[in-house]
């Protein structure tokens, strides 16, 4: 039984890993990412001459797209998402889990791991980080979710949140290669 002092176990404050939950964000995309670094190089020199062949009505704009991905530009776009995404778990820890801008991150890195299925099976083989979104980005999004549902911090699922995830993951590739453009340029290369 409850006494006065003692908080009910539906009132109780969450008790559970939330460094784990909200930091592990942070730690989880950088397994993913490391194993981007290690390949994407490699599958830019290798892969992009077939892709091209076997796919020509992708926009020559696109392929440039992918080219820069194999050129210094890559890292730099690494090291300002590792920012943004250090800066969404620390929200992430600093509210306990109920940062909006937290849980936006949690679902796009989940999400994005759907892309990169989408990805290697667009072009039949492998692609740079479809090896870690099975083994680490979609079951670290599931559990962190879960452990999230169960503190009653989880702002509920739904297409409008799916977007948002999607969009902020889109949003933040996207600024981070902007911005390595931007240094690389400043930096004279």
């Amino acid at each position: 039984m409850t006494g006065p002092t003692e908080p009910s176990a539906r009132t109780a404050p969450y008790a559970g890993p939330v460094p784990a939950v909200t930091l592990g964000l942070l730690a989880a995309w950088a397994v993913h990412d490391a194993e981007e670094l290690a390949t994407m190089n490699r599958f830019v020199r290798g892969r992009l001459p077939e892709l091209r062949a076997r796919h020509p009505r992708v926009p020559e704009r696109a392929w440039h797209a992918v080219e820069s991905m194999g050129g210094p530009e890559f890292p730099v776009a690494v090291a300002a998402m590792a920012v943004i995404v250090g800066a969404a778990a620390a929200d992430g820890r600093r509210t306990g889990g109920r940062s909006a801008f937290y849980q936006a991150a949690l679902d796009g890195f989940g999400l994005h791991g759907l892309v990169h299925l989408a990805q290697a099976a667009a072009t039949r083989g492998y692609t740079p980080g479809v090896v870690t979104t099975p083994l680490v980005v979609l079951p670290f999004t599931v559990w962190a979710r879960g452990r999230l549902r169960q503190a009653g911090v989880l702002r509920p699922a739904s297409p409008r949140r799916a977007a948002a995830g999607l969009a902020f993951a889109g949003a933040a590739a996207f600024g981070s290669h902007a911005l390595a453009r931007r240094a690389l340029r400043a930096a004279g290369r």
